[in-house]
C-alpha cells in the first residue's frame, strides 16, 4: 500500500512572543501552536493531500490571523486541489480572504501572510508559493528548492532578507497575487521539506541537508528545529516533511 507520512512540528523560537506561523496537512490544522514534540500522520496515497505552511508577516498586525485564514481555507479546498490551475484559483481566493477579513476589522489593515507548499496526488507533486517560505526537495544529489522566493535581489555577501515582493494580504488595498504552482514527479522514498523561513535564514542550506541525511521523520523534524534554535532562534520556526512510502519503486 502506498502512503504518505508528514512529520510537522510549530514553535515561536526564541525572541518572538507570539507563533504567528501556520501549517495545514490534509484536514489538520496547526495555528499560532507550539509543538516542540514533532507529530507524524500518514495518510492514504490518492486524493489530494495539501500540506503547506504560513508565515505571518512580522510588524504587521494580525499575521496570526492571516496564516490562519490562509491553512484553513487550504484545508477546505485541498480534496479539490487535482491540478496547478485548481492550486492557483485557491491561492488566489486565500488572498480575497485574507483581503476581506482585514476590511471587516480595521485592527487588521495591512496583515498578510507568505505560504508554501505542495499536494501530493497518486503520480506527481504539485509545489506551490507566494513569498519566501520554502518548498526544498530532498534528492540523492542534495536539497534542492523548487519554490520561488518572493524576495528583491540581495546584495553580494547577504543570504537573507525580510522583505517580500508577493504575499497573501500586506497592503491597505487589494493586490493580486501570481502563485509559483509547478508540477514534479512523484517516487517512493521521495521527501520533501516544507518550512517557514524561521528555519533557512539562520541555518544555511547545506547544513540542513546534512540534518535529513542523518536522520529520518520524527527525529530529523527535531534536529532541524534544534539547529535554528542553536542558532538563536530570531523567528517562529515551522516545518512539515512529507515522505512517500510504498511498495513500488515508481509511482503512477
Amino acid at each position: 500500500m502506498r502512503y504518505v507520512t508528514v512529520t510537522a512540528l510549530s514553535h515561536p523560537g526564541l525572541i518572538r512572543e507570539h507563533n504567528e506561523d501556520s501549517l495545514v496537512a490534509g484536514p489538520w490544522t496547526l495555528c499560532g501552536t507550539v509543538t516542540e514534540n514533532p507529530q507524524t500522520l500518514v495518510f492514504p496515497l490518492g486524493s489530494p493531500l495539501v500540506v503547506a505552511v504560513a508565515d505571518g508577516m512580522g510588524g504587521q498586525p494580525g499575521g496570526e490571523v492571516a496564516s490562519a485564514l490562509a491553512v484553513r481555507h487550504l484545508a477546505s479546498y485541498g480534496p479539490t486541489l487535482d491540478s496547478e490551475e485548481a492550486v492557483r484559483d485557491a491561492l488566489k481566493l486565500c488572498n480575497h480572504a485574507v483581503y476581506a477579513a482585514a476590511e471587516r476589522d480595521p485592527t487588521l489593515l495591512t496583515m498578510g501572510t507568505t505560504v508554501a507548499g505542495a499536494v501530493v496526488l497518486p503520480d506527481s507533486l504539485l509545489v506551490f508559493n507566494v513569498g519566501d517560505s520554502r518548498v526544498l526537495d530532498a534528492t540523492s544529489d542534495g536539497l534542492r528548492q523548487v519554490s520561488v522566493d518572493d524576495s528583491p535581489p540581495l546584495p553580494p555577501g547577504r543570504r537573507t532578507t525580510s522583505l517580500v515582493t508577493q504575499s497573501l494580504g500586506g497592503s491597505d488595498r487589494y493586490s493580486a497575487i501570481t502563485p509559483h504552482v509547478t508540477t514534479s514527479p512523484l517516487a517512493t522514498g521521495c521527501r520533501y521539506l516544507v518550512c517557514t523561513d524561521g528555519l533557512t535564514d539562520p541555518v544555511p542550506e547545506d547544513a540542513l541537508d546534512g540534518l535529513l541525511r542523518a536522520h529520518d521523520d520524527g527525529r530529523a523534524a527535531f534536529e532541524l528545529w534544534k539547529s535554528a534554535i542553536e542558532a538563536g532562534g530570531p523567528d517562529n520556526i515551522t516545518l512539515a516533511l512529507i515522505g512517500v512510502g510504498g511498495t513500488s519503486d515508481t509511482l503512477g
